[in-house]
């Protein structure tokens, strides 16, 4: 399975293509759209968050609510566009265009993307990069845990801290609905209202918060990903992925900083077995990966985002055109998205192991893919 992205922060739409999915999986807006909602949601967005209602609209690859084994293709419409169809219009113009940036942002794509690009107007750079992308690879991923939900997998998202202020309170599966209902998506109601004096405070002082999410699955079954190759190694192409998310600097799998510490008899996941459960762990610090592979256990992976580089209170910089120095520009922004970002991270770990299933499965039906990993869940039990 591989998918492709395109679409601006401001213009008409983002489009999402995505090709290797089996015929036969059930596919309509409503598994969608929850997820795009969830997207939008979190204390601390700004105010496109009103304007914008992310809707998919589903143009190709799906007939009759079913995948039909063609290249399915997702559409989401920027309402905000309305307000910008000049400034974004593709056809020539003359030059300064409207709503012209030539002030980098410190912390953004702006000045090495119009380095790269030749592109005086950093606004060619910046509605690439937005955040904004992640709308669609949300969507992607909404799709890739339809599948993962007919092979059994379960999967949820959580903020572990978020502007110095840490949840002491343990993921539980049983209370993933309190962190839906969350506005910080947090169990703990005591970090959950210091996170939110916290994001009141930034915002008044003009600022921004960044914090550490985490994303966990459950039922997945070992020997996703390979040992054979560096690039076939599944936590590095989480990694890849969880990187490729705007404004994360971090990333790991299980507690992997904090055993970088440890002695490693404090660290190994001892292996027990037995005739009920197969083989298992009974601490999960590897956070279910082992030699680039999935070893059977939960998989948790952590990312650390940054704080949004868009502050109300501008940083220095300089005009690209003057070359003088200058106040950054500011766009519309929000003072966190903190508990978004774990629902992007959420989306976008469960696209890699859509993929990862479909590699060492295969099929061009769900039914052989089902059938094929019930085949494969019995030889682990023997084995």
């Amino acid at each position: 399975m591989r998918f492709l992205t395109a679409g601006e922060s401001h213009g008409p739409q983002l489009t999402g293509v995505i090709e290797g999915l089996p015929a036969g999986l059930p596919l309509t807006p409503d598994e969608i759209n929850p997820w795009l909602a969830r997207r939008q949601g979190g204390y601390g967005r700004g105010r496109r968050m009103v304007i914008e209602t992310d809707r998919v609209e589903i143009l190709s690859g799906v007939r009759n609510g079913r995948t039909t084994g063609a290249p399915v293709t997702l559409v989401i419409h920027n309402a905000d566009h309305r307000n910008w169809q000049d400034i974004m219009d593709p056809a020539p113009g003359s030059w300064p265009r409207k709503r012209a940036l030539t002030a980098a942002r410190p912390g953004h794509a702006d000045l090495a993307g119009g380095i790269k690009y030749g592109h005086k107007d950093l606004r060619d750079v910046l509605e690439r990069a937005s955040a904004r992308e992640t709308a669609m690879r949300v969507a992607v991923g909404a799709v890739a845990h339809q599948l993962l939900a007919a092979f059994g997998v379960e999967s949820a998202a959580h903020v572990v801290g978020l502007g110095g202020v840490w949840s002491q309170t343990p993921f539980d599966w049983s209370r993933t609905a309190e962190i839906e209902a969350s506005p910080v998506r947090v169990l703990d109601k005591e970090a959950e209202a210091r996170m939110i004096e916290a994001i009141d405070r930034a915002k008044t002082a003009g600022d921004t918060l960044g914090g550490v999410i985490e994303a966990r699955f459950r039922g997945l079954v070992p020997g996703l990903g390979s040992h054979v190759h560096w690039d076939r190694k599944l936590d590095g192409r989480i990694a890849q992925m969880v990187m490729s998310i705007p404004a994360i600097k971090g990333v790991e799998i299980g507690t992997g900083f904090a055993n970088a510490m440890r002695p490693g008899s404090e660290v190994h996941d001892p292996i027990y077995r037995d005739e009920a459960r197969g083989y298992y762990r009974k601490t999960n610090r590897a956070g279910g990966l082992e030699g680039g592979m999935t070893n059977g256990e939960e998989l948790v992976v952590r990312a650390a985002l940054k704080p949004i580089a868009t502050l109300m209170r501008p940083l220095p910089t300089v005009d690209v055109v003057t070359h003088e120095p200058a106040d950054a520009a500011r766009e519309r922004s929000d003072t966190t998205a903190v508990p978004a970002a774990s629902v992007i991270l959420q989306a976008c770990v469960g696209i890699v192991l859509a993929q990862a299933y479909l590699e060492k499965f295969g099929g061009d039906t769900l039914d052989e893919l089902v059938e094929r990993v019930e085949r494969y869940k019995a030889h682990v039990r023997a084995f």
